[in-house]
């Protein structure tokens, strides 16, 4: 398996038989949709979905599968049996790629903003993608997309959420409200200089460099 970092929340997994795009939000360009089997979707936030972008790849691509909850599906209507809603617990393949979702709702902003739902992906046991909640996967997973900055987001809240879910390595995503400083504090956090991780390796990956995943 191989992942490649788009912009902000967006990254694609590539595997023997396909590739997977998850969450093509407004900052990745419609470039990013070319090649892919199918599009995984946690939520309906800008970030991660634009309803003109996915009905664009869907129409370009009319093999192109998705993958989302019942809030996204019903921005999608009209698409049809393209469009498979999934929750937590639920479990599928994707040519040969066993994929399971965990999570049902983003975290909490304040408490007088509804919460959403939100759902995470976790694809052929490696690595796993909570969308914009603090879901801690099953099992322990080799590589976690980790959220770096929202306003949701405590930066002290990511030790701990690393101690708890344990992964060989954590990858930085969700990053665009946050200047290069801002990651390089967080960066210093989550690496040997903060508190500790219980020995979680901390990346970040620029805009379409990629990674081998084991």
């Amino acid at each position: 398996m191989r992942l490649t970092k788009f912009g902000h929340a967006c990254v694609r997994i590539e595997h023997a038989e396909g590739a997977v795009l998850i969450d093509p939000g407004m900052f990745s360009g419609p470039e990013v949709v070319a090649g892919v089997n199918a599009l995984l979707i946690t939520h309906e936030h800008a970030d991660h979905f634009t309803e003109q972008q996915v009905r664009a790849a869907v129409e370009a691509n009319p093999g192109l599968r998705v993958y989302t909850n019942s809030s996204v599906a019903r921005q999608l209507d009209g698409i049809g049996a393209k469009v498979t809603v999934v929750g937590d617990g639920d479990a599928f393949d994707l040519d040969g790629l066993p994929v399971t979702v965990h999570g049902e709702w983003h975290a909490e902003i304040h408490p007088d903003i509804p919460r959403i739902p939100n759902i995470g992906f976790l694809l052929g046991g490696r690595a796993f993608h909570p969308g914009d909640a603090l879901t801690v996967p099953p099992d322990t997973v080799d590589t976690l997309l980790l959220p770096l900055g929202a306003p949701w987001l405590r930066a002290g809240e990511l030790v701990d959420y690393l101690r708890d879910a344990r992964p060989r390595q954590a990858v930085a995503i969700h990053e665009a409200t946050l200047s290069d400083a801002g990651q390089a504090v967080h960066g210093r956090l989550l690496g040997p200089q903060g508190p500790g991780t219980g020995g979680v390796e901390y990346r970040t990956l620029a805009a379409g460099e990629s990674l081998e995943l084991v």
